[in-house]
């Protein structure tokens, strides 16, 4: 008797099956549709595959400079639209791949009060303020 060959189909990656919720999910799942191993993200991000395996995983979260490179890799942003200046200092850092101290030298002010001002959102001074407001509207 003969019987017909079993023809194996390969499963759907479980990745897919929820929309992503962190950032390395994001980044797994553009590497994933891409056909990318590990390695090969990882030089696109200039780092060690290590690195990947972390925020994929969600052990470590990407430094604000990979903020660009993340972005471009991705295709969009996946953060929500920020709506408290906290949130819109934070969306301007990383979409500029800023640290703290880089986003108060282009501000012009120290890396303590821009610290304070993202983690506050309080900015005492309105002439402060209205800067700030134009600096956070302008690409």
């Amino acid at each position: 008797m003969l019987s017909q060959p079993i023809r194996l189909q390969k499963p759907i990656p479980r990745e897919f099956d929820q929309p992503p919720q962190t950032i390395g999910e994001h980044i797994k799942r553009a590497r994933l549709l891409r056909g990318l191993k590990q390695s090969e993200a990882a030089k696109v991000f200039g780092a060690n595959h290590f690195t990947i395996i972390n925020w994929e995983k969600g052990r470590t979260e990407p430094p604000a400079t990979s903020g660009p490179a993340i972005l471009a890799f991705i295709g969009y942003d996946p953060y929500p639209a920020p709506q408290t200046l906290p949130g819109r200092m934070r969306a301007k850092r990383r979409a500029m791949g800023w640290s703290i101290r880089e986003a108060a030298r282009q501000f012009g002010v120290d890396a303590g009060t821009w610290g304070y001002w993202e983690g506050s959102a309080v900015v005492p001074w309105q002439r402060f303020a209205d800067a700030l407001e134009l600096f956070l509207s302008n690409g």
